[in-house]
């Protein structure tokens, strides 16, 4: 058997972070018929840090256009991360003097949700989307969208057809994509010489310390820290001049870069994190060593609480068909057996059933009609927002429950 090797460095891959087993794709939802049919296949789920450049990352195993090319996730359906782009735009127009002549484009653009405040505010955009599904969505909006996986070869299309961009952003993708480097050289193409590229996504620092394991899954290639993105930008012609720390995803970092001749200045902020990370020791490979055991804690914490609630006669539902849900739930083993329901706002996948579990994708309305007695609330990343919207339950007595990282009432 090949040993694995870094998709940043090549180095050989030494050291498990956490070996989740083998796992059905955390968006693959499935019909009756198709589970029935044993579509729902498993692949294995197995986090890696390399000991040279401490990027963690998960085997490539499903390749992306697997994944991608017809996308269950739309962004447009929670109402925080939507008006958490409003801001987004808001910032970014005023900082960097974003108007009418100008071009942003949005890398990994899902339905819209973003470009529509730039574009609202008469700022031409672009969006680059992978997912047919996903675009036709966005273009029924209004907002011009390419379906394409970008990289060096899409970056130099885009400047052909479209010149080069002010703005692009990349929120919650660098993760997704198996080939990191000739992702990042695209930044640099599209780039106008004084622009500006942002990349959110979840920090490291946050899934070691709170044991964000169901952020681990087939689509998620890497898992980021701002000394490994640093590294990662540098290596193309980019480099980090600005960083914030956000509540998104359980804790994220939005990282500005732009390329190594701009004038943009380097704030304080990036020594600073540089510093916090130091302090985590997440320049460290012992630091990565052990994460798996707390994983195993919460896991049987979980079945433990199903097993109570079933021992007891009530009933367990969930909020949230999820990635993080399906993994967490197909890791501890729960099935339909154990969560009557779960529900979701996006309709793509009511009706059907999640991954490898096979727990059934009702409404929230549906929910609140059957009226459980305990609700595991999966995407615990956007908890106050779900029991805000599913007070109804709360009124009936059903007990709120999520699991970050370990079990809690909400």
């Amino acid at each position: 058997m090949t040993e694995p090797r870094c998709r940043l460095c090549a180095a050989t891959l030494r050291h498990s972070l956490v070996d989740l087993g083998a796992t059905p794709l955390a968006n693959g939802f499935v019909t009756a018929e198709q589970a029935a049919r044993g579509l729902d296949r498993a692949y294995p789920l197995h986090a890696r840090v390399c000991e040279h450049c401490l990027l963690v990352q998960v085997d490539p195993v499903v390749p992306a256009d697997h994944i991608f090319s017809d996308y269950a996730y739309f962004s447009s359906y929670s109402s925080s991360w939507v008006a958490h782009a409003a801001r987004y735009a808001e910032a970014m127009t005023h900082r960097f003097a974003l108007g009418a002549s100008s071009l942003v484009v949005e890398v990994a653009s899902n339905d819209g949700y973003l470009l529509q405040h730039f574009q609202a505010a008469g700022i031409p955009v672009l969006g680059v989307e992978p997912a047919a599904n996903v675009a036709a969505a966005a273009r029924a909006i209004g907002i011009p969208t390419e379906v394409a996986f970008f990289g060096r070869a899409t970056a130099q299309a885009l400047v052909d057809r479209h010149g080069h961009a002010d703005q692009i952003v990349a929120n919650n993708v660098l993760a997704h994509v198996p080939d990191m480097l000739d992702f990042a050289a695209g930044f640099p193409i599209l780039l106008q010489p004084q622009g500006v590229a942002t990349f959110e996504f979840p920090h490291l620092l946050h899934l070691l310390a709170r044991v964000q394991f169901d952020t681990i899954y087939h689509e998620h290639y890497a898992y980021l820290s701002l000394l490994v993105v640093e590294r990662l930008l540098l290596s193309v012609g980019l480099r980090v001049f600005d960083v914030e720390q956000l509540d998104t995803h359980g804790g994220s970092l939005r990282v500005y870069a732009c390329h190594l001749a701009a004038h943009h200045a380097q704030a304080a902020s990036v020594a600073a994190l540089r510093r916090m990370e130091a302090e985590a020791e997440l320049d460290r490979i012992e630091r990565y060593h052990g994460f798996s055991r707390r994983v195993a804690a919460v896991l049987e914490e979980l079945r433990d609480f199903a097993e109570s609630c079933h021992s007891q006669g009530r009933r367990l539902a969930a909020y949230g068909a999820a990635a993080k849900g399906n993994t967490l739930l197909n890791c501890a083993g729960l099935t339909d057996a154990d969560v009557i329901c779960v529900a979701d706002r996006n309709p793509t996948k009511q009706g059907k059933l999640l991954p490898g579990s096979h727990v059934p994708v009702v409404t929230p309305e549906a929910l609140v009609a059957a009226r459980p007695d305990d609700l595991l609330v999966l995407p615990w990343n956007i908890a106050r927002e779900i029991t805000r919207d599913m007070q109804p339950l709360r009124a009936q007595g059903t007990r709120f429950w999520t699991i970050a990282p370990g079990l809690r009432a909400l």
